[in-house]
């Protein structure tokens, strides 16, 4: 019997911009179904931004329909900034939860190990390790698309690490 390809929504949260990005896990390898980032207008006040933003999430819910959902948990020196990606990462959580998606955070240092294979790699690396799973043409243009795909990758192969039986 064939198993079922995972998909994954990752979330990349941000003060200014979020990413997001779909990828499905096949046999053969990992594939991108679709990403990009979210900005928040600033101008808006907060409530209006963050509806806008759980619109757009639970809009690519009901578009790709994810299995899961992997989000990079956050660590921001700067106060201001932590509470507005918690808010931001609160969107995230309730869309997972109406739409009944399970939720895994990810720390930064445990996506770019994932990925990379070592956790201080720099954007860069990420990046390029981003367009190499996935077989993408060229990087993804947005830093938090590709930062999203990323925690989603990372999902699959922490997902097939947690499967192996132990030796």
């Amino acid at each position: 019997m064939t198993p079922q390809p995972l998909r994954v929504l990752g979330i990349d949260p941000g003060s200014r911009a979020t990413g997001w990005g779909v990828v499905e896990q096949q046999e053969n390898g990992i594939a991108a179904l679709g990403y990009g980032a979210w900005k928040l207008r600033r101008r808006h006040p907060l409530p209006q931004r963050l509806k806008e933003l759980y619109n757009a999430i639970a809009q690519v819910i009901a578009s790709y329909s994810p299995h899961e959902l992997a989000i990079e948990d956050f660590f921001v020196g700067h106060v201001r900034a932590a509470v507005t990606i918690g808010q931001v990462r609160a969107m995230a959580l309730l869309a997972a939860a109406q739409a009944g998606i399970p939720v895994y955070l990810y720390r930064p240092l445990e996506v770019k190990r994932l990925v990379t294979g070592y956790g201080r790699g720099d954007k860069a690396r990420v990046q390029a390790s981003v367009q190499k799973i996935l077989r993408l043409d060229h990087i993804p243009e947005s830093d938090d698309a590709a930062d999203a795909l990323a925690v989603a990758i990372g999902h699959c192969f922490q997902r097939n690490l947690a499967s192996k039986p132990s030796p």
